[in-house]
């Protein structure tokens, strides 16, 4: 059950940020294998002013189409994390047309304590 919180340049019509999310989703069940239905995504849409994404000395150029993405969610093995990686860029490309060099990704790791989906309760732990 990953959580996606997307920080954007505002600007974007529902349609893109449609296209944009649906792609993000193909990747994340590609690479982790959760379920179709387990989607839990946010929009942060940001006046240009307010995101500042500069070069930390890989000499990544970034555009107005910068996706700065937070995954918070179980641990993943590294490989799941790689496959990811690749994955959203070849669908934000495709669907989007952002290229990779302005796609960012961090992970927030947590247990399944760390989880209520309602009622009171960690289904994690507990189940319903």
């Amino acid at each position: 059950m990953p959580l996606l919180r997307f920080d954007l340049i505002a600007g974007r019509t529902d349609g893109e940020l449609k296209d944009l999310l649906d792609a993000a989703h193909r990747a994340i069940v590609e690479a982790f294998g959760v379920p179709e239905r387990d989607r839990y995504q946010i929009v942060h849409e940001h006046r240009a002013s307010r995101i500042v994404v500069e070069d930390s000395g890989l000499d990544i150029p970034h555009t107005d189409k910068i996706v700065l993405l937070q995954v918070t969610g179980r641990k993943r093995k590294k490989k799941q994390k790689e496959d990811f990686y690749g994955l959203l860029c070849e669908e934000l490309e495709k669907a989007c047309g952002i290229s990779s060099s302005d796609v960012v990704v961090s992970f927030v790791e947590n247990g399944d304590e760390d989880w209520s989906f309602g009622l009171g309760r960690a289904q994690f732990l507990t189940g319903l």
